[in-house]
């Protein structure tokens, strides 16, 4: 018998009036504004104007948000498609289901097109938004927690999650590892890892974002290995976890290859940026 444990909320939902408040919901976008918060903030330090991370942002998000949703839609496609199954609800974003690996590879891109547009080179602004991504889901993973999803397997220990049945999707009434917990407090390690590295060592040219990715790859394979919900597997290991492995070794790659080619910090993030912070200090005598 489990004499402690973390309880989960009676609903994800809060309704004002006919307006449904969703945690999930929240957490994504509370997630999101720390993000591009902190990212301004190291992307003015590295000597860039404040606001071109949000502007930045406002290309990379919405890329962000249909990756993430198509990688869990096409690697869980069988909980939407087929028998007894709405595809429907493949559009039930607030419902949960957003995949990282595709949040991230399609959020690049609108990343990329919106560095473009500003002649700004995107490793250095991936390199600022680092830490802040690792603080996004961070906060995000606390959505599952208000969904009581992707918890871990049974357990009996005093942080335990406490989980409610719902026959309608199979879920059984107990109390699991809180993985949710578990890569909440993991990306807080990382964004600590990240900023304490950029520091240290000056990284940059996108190793700050290379670190990120190669750090929290290492947590999440430990993680998925925790989870119980359906998954493909291949070769024993679940989709997620290859994932993980190949991220990891391509990050630390990209890592030793551009620490040779190029290495340092680059000297302009953003073109006339300086120019424009820049005090006028020759003025004409009238």
């Amino acid at each position: 018998m489990t004499l402690a444990f973390i309880p989960s909320p009676s609903t994800g939902v809060v309704h004002l009036g006919p307006i449904p408040l969703r945690g999930y919901a929240f957490c994504i976008i509370i997630g999101v504004f720390v993000a591009v918060w902190l990212g301004n903030r190291r992307w003015i330090a590295r000597g860039g104007r404040a606001g071109t991370v949000a502007d930045i942002a406002v290309w990379a998000v919405p890329f962000g948000l249909l990756g993430g949703r198509l990688y869990h839609v096409i690697t869980d496609y069988e909980l939407y498609f087929g028998e007894g199954r709405n595809w429907v609800n493949a559009f039930k974003i607030w419902e949960g289901g957003l995949g990282i690996w595709g949040a991230v590879a399609l959020g690049a891109v609108g990343a990329w097109i919106g560095c473009r547009r500003r002649g700004i080179p995107l490793p250095a602004w991936a390199d600022a938004l680092a830490p802040g991504l690792a603080v996004a889901q961070a906060i995000g993973r606390w959505g599952n927690w208000f969904n009581q999803e992707l918890y871990g397997k049974p357990t009996d220990l005093p942080w335990a999650l406490k989980i409610s049945a719902d026959p309608a999707i199979g879920r059984v009434a107990g109390t699991y590892h809180p993985t949710f917990l578990y890569e909440s407090l993991w990306c807080l390690g990382v964004a600590a890892l990240v900023i304490w590295a950029d520091r240290r060592f000056t990284l940059g040219h996108g190793r700050a974002f290379a670190l990120y990715v190669a750090a929290y790859t290492v947590g999440r394979f430990w993680t998925e290995y925790l989870r119980v919900d359906e998954a493909h597997h291949i070769l024993g290991l679940r989709l997620n976890d290859w994932t993980a492995i190949l991220l990891f070794l391509a990050a630390v790659a990209y890592m030793i290859i551009s620490a040779k080619r190029a290495p340092g910090r680059e000297t302009v993030v953003e073109p006339g940026a300086q120019e424009a912070d820049k005090e006028p200090t020759d003025e004409k005598v009238a």
